[in-house]
């Protein structure tokens, strides 16, 4: 029997457990099924250097497979013999695994361990805890590497007490020894009470987290109330505005068609009395050229005979009710339209400042940092997490910086990492006021982004700025581009190598800096986020996360 397992145990396969099927033997002498070693090499995500599964021992290039046909044929020869395969429960520990410390040779994955006798069984190997009744009263916890922690090290036995008066975990000699006299009880009434405190600390806790959720609400309702009152404002302002500009420029029309009418009237008059006028120059002539005729004849006679016949020269009516006025005939108008401007602006200045004050009393923070010092206040250290690192792209400085590579990363495989897009996400989480700046190369997505955003695949809803779980503004030589859930915006700002990005999470605010010698705002988001957000980076070159200068 114990030569059947022993085939059995150097016979089965290490992966599947089962006899082996088509084996194949790897250069480092460990055997598998052809089937299995293929398909846990495809799960390594076709890595560039492979590894054995039980010794670790790693392989560049793959290795090619060959069925070993003499262990091939062995193992045909012992089925015939009736050797079956290994038990399922037979499930062997592996390095990361808690292994029996009851089985002999190649151990198995313990399902429990015991706080008494201080080791970890296997189900076979443990049954006896459950059929004894002298194991009846033994403590059995889920597998535990540690077991030696409830040994007293000085004592070598095991601990079960508390001394409340050091509060430390002491076995009974210690309490008859370095802790004679001090307040000592069990450690599983010590866990009593503290589990008690624990619940106490867990439903306060738990009230603050109801407070400040309520807060949360408060605070929501709060912004929706000062985004309607203010759209509504502006709404209502701009209708005033205009109305009062409207009424500016239907006086001013009233203004200028009494000045042309008045205008109007008053040239007639004057052209009438002008015509007069020159009538009256011209009937004169007439006369003055007729008195010069009479007046050179040369008979004396004639002319003493016909003066008496000469009629009357009539007296002009006109020249004396003409008064010539000094030339201010409309600037009482202009004198009164400029008493109207300064008017205005008087009131408008006294009514703007009675605005900036109504404005001023609004408590709302929301306003972003006026200058880069004030944007450095909230200046945060960012780090990228490996885990979701595309696998061609290289961390380094501190996982600050990342470089785009031809080869893939020796990095282990993780369900987070960007499969199909060249991206990575921070480690922190970003909540409140932040501010941080990137370097960038060749062409670089510097986003925000929700922690779960897709990752799996080439597909939009994993891409920066493609879909409604991310914000991105994309670098390039020629420019910039901001998108969001596929929504493009190209930016016509300064191109630098250095962008800046400021967050208020509460608020809404997501904008963009070009850094140079001068902070030039490239764009400006005010939206509503409902998550904690992550800063991210789609290279095509390289990109860092660098102190602010």
């Amino acid at each position: 029997m114990e030569q059947n397992q022993l085939y059995r145990e150097t016979f089965s396969c290490s992966i599947c457990l089962d006899l082996l099927k088509d084996p194949v033997t790897i250069p480092c002498g460990h055997s598998y099924c052809m089937t299995c070693i293929k398909t846990h090499w495809d799960g390594e995500d076709q890595r560039e250097i492979q590894s054995c599964p039980e010794c670790r021992e790693t392989f560049t290039p793959r290795p090619a497979l060959k069925k070993n046909t003499m262990l091939a044929a062995l193992v045909e020869q012992l089925k015939k013999t009736g050797l079956q395969a290994a038990p399922a429960h037979h499930c062997y520990a592996g390095p990361e695994d808690v292994a029996c410390d009851v089985c002999a040779g190649r151990k198995l994955k313990a399902i429990k361990s015991c706080l008494v006798c201080l080791a970890s069984y296997c189900e076979k190997h443990l049954q006896p805890h459950y059929d004894s009744a002298a194991f009846k009263k033994h403590k059995l916890v889920e597998p535990s590497k540690n077991l030696q922690e409830n040994i007293c090290s000085r004592h070598d036995k095991v601990i079960k007490m508390f001394c409340r008066t050091d509060q430390k975990c002491i076995c009974y000699l210690c309490s008859e020894d370095d802790h004679k006299g001090h307040d000592t009880v069990s450690a599983a009434a010590e866990r009593t009470e503290r589990q008690r405190e624990l619940e106490v600390r867990r439903e306060n806790i738990q009230q603050r987290i109801q407070d400040r959720e309520k807060d949360v609400k408060l605070l929501q309702q709060e912004l929706e109330a000062i985004n309607r009152s203010a759209d509504k404002t502006v709404e209502d302002s701009e209708k005033i505005f205009t109305e009062l500009i409207r009424l500016i420029q239907k006086r001013s029309s009233e203004v200028k068609q009494q000045i042309r009418s008045q205008q109007e009237n008053e040239g007639s008059q004057v052209k009438e009395l002008q015509e007069k006028l020159e009538q009256e120059i011209t009937e004169l002539k007439r006369k003055d050229a007729e008195l010069k005729q009479f007046s050179d004849t040369e008979n004396h006679n004639q002319l003493l005979l016909n003066y008496p016949s000469l009629s009357a020269l009539s007296e002009s009516t006109h020249s004396s009710s003409i008064k010539i006025r000094p030339l201010s005939y409309f600037e009482d108008v202009t004198s009164a339209v400029s008493e109207l401007r300064d008017l205005l602006q008087d009131i408008l200045r006294d009514a703007w400042t009675n605005i900036s004050l109504r404005l001023t009393e609004v408590d709302v923070s929301l306003s972003e940092p006026k200058s880069r010092a004030g944007f450095l206040k909230y200046s945060c250290e960012i780090t990228l997490d490996p885990d979701t690192s595309h696998k061609k792209l290289l961390l380094s400085e501190g996982n600050r910086k990342v470089t785009l590579m031809k080869r893939r990363q020796s990095f282990s495989s993780h369900p987070d990492k960007f499969t199909g897009w060249f991206q990575v996400l921070s480690r922190e989480i970003l909540t409140g006021r932040c501010y941080w700046e990137v370097e960038w190369r060749g062409v670089v997505s510097v986003a925000v982004t929700y922690k779960n955003i897709s990752r799996a695949g080439g597909r939009e809803e994993c891409l920066f700025g493609y879909n409604d779980k991310s914000w991105a503004l994309d670098c390039y030589k020629g420019g910039y581009k901001f998108g969001h859930n596929s929504i493009w915006t190209s930016i016509p700002g300064p191109v630098s190598s250095r962008v800046g990005v400021y967050l208020d999470h509460r608020a809404g605010i997501l904008s963009f800096y070009s850094i140079s010698e001068t902070m030039t705002l490239l764009h400006i988001v005010q939206t509503t986020f409902t998550q904690p957000l992550h800063a991210g980076l789609g290279v095509l070159r390289s990109a860092e996360f660098c102190k602010p200068k």
